[in-house]
Formats: structure tokens, sequence, C-alpha cells
């Protein structure tokens, strides 16, 4: 009965990291018109305090588990998601030609996408027959327009939270990709000088 309350419950902690992929599978993009705009997405600037991971577990019988994203770049992630989202399915459904580059080494892009992550987290707390997960993130990305030098800036900031009865990784990877697509009930707010779309 004791060794199967101590599944049921969350076992122990053993400190290592779980790597989660959370960018979707790659669909295959739309073929972009030759004249479509050209964006380039800069790897988002990772400003959060701890950057070794994006969580944990807490274990009820103790220790903790660790989580992080696949490649440990959660700007890299960002990024790549956002380029994957554009090629895809583009503007009302208009593939854009898009492509995550290092920041300057591109010189004729129409636009340019970067952005800042604040706040980017993924946690578990296990407690007897069930375990409680939330996610969040806090960031801000910033589109500058090099035919009219104009800048538009949006912040976003979302949270989930749901509790499972047999815990496995996949509820934080599933949990966390709902919060980065802005399926949860994300705050998001506009700040943007007057300009005109390329």
């Amino acid at each position: 009965l004791l060794a199967g309350l101590w599944t049921l419950s969350g076992c122990g902690g053993s400190g290592q990291t779980f790597y989660l992929g959370v960018l979707p599978k790659q669909q295959q993009p739309q073929v972009a018109d030759p004249d479509s705009v050209k964006i380039v997405i800069e790897p988002f600037e990772d400003r959060r305090v701890e950057k070794s991971r994006i969580g944990m577990r807490t274990h009820l019988w103790g220790g903790t588990t660790y989580f992080n994203v696949a490649g440990e770049k959660p700007g890299q992630v960002y990024a790549q998601a956002l380029a994957q989202r554009l090629q895809t399915k583009g503007w009302q459904d208009r593939a854009w030609n898009a492509r995550v580059a290092p920041a300057g080494s591109v010189q004729d892009a129409d636009i340019v996408i970067s952005g800042q992550i604040f706040e980017f987290a993924a946690n578990a707390k296990s407690r007897m027959f069930s375990t409680h997960l939330t996610t969040s993130n806090k960031l801000t990305i910033t589109a500058r327009n090099n035919v009219d030098r104009s800048l538009t800036s949006r912040s976003l900031e979302g949270a989930q939270s749901d509790t499972v009865f047999w815990f496995n990784e996949a509820d934080v990877k599933q949990l966390l990709t709902n919060t980065m697509k802005g399926k949860a009930t994300p705050a998001a707010r506009d700040s943007r000088r007057p300009s005109r779309r390329v």
C-alpha cells in the first residue's frame, strides 16, 4: 500500500532536467509570392532573471526535477515559432517570406521583428493523488518597418493552470505550448506609432 501511495503521489525528485520540445510540428509552408513582404525575425532577447531553466517540479516526498526548453534558448524557440506561423498561415491566410536570422545579418528585409522575454515559466507541484501545473509568459514584440521606418510594439502576458491525476511531462509541454500560442487568457496591449503597411 505504501509503495502504491508513493507512486501515485509523485515519488521523490532526482534533480534531473526534462527538455520540452514546445515547437509545433513543422507544416508544409505555403509558397510565398515573389513580391511578398520579406520578414526577418531575430532571436528574442532573454531578460529573465533565472536563465538556467524555465521551472521545476516539486515532489510530495521531497526533491525536485527541472524543466527547460529543448536547446535551452527560449528566445530562439519564440522566434522559430513565429516564423513557422507566418510561413504557413501568414496574414489573412497569405503566406509571407519569413525566416529567423541573427540580429543585423540581413540588410534587405522589409520588416524586422525582435522581442524581449521577461517571463517564461512552467512549474508543477505534486500533491497527494494529483499534480498542479502552472505556466506563464510575459514578453514584448517589436516590428520595425524598414520602408517607412515606423515601429509597432506589443506586450503579451498569459498564464494557464491545470491539475492532473497521473503526471507526465507531456502535460507540462502541452500547457506551455498553449500559453505560447495565446490560448490562455492573455492581456495584450498595443503601443504603436502611426505607420503605413508595407
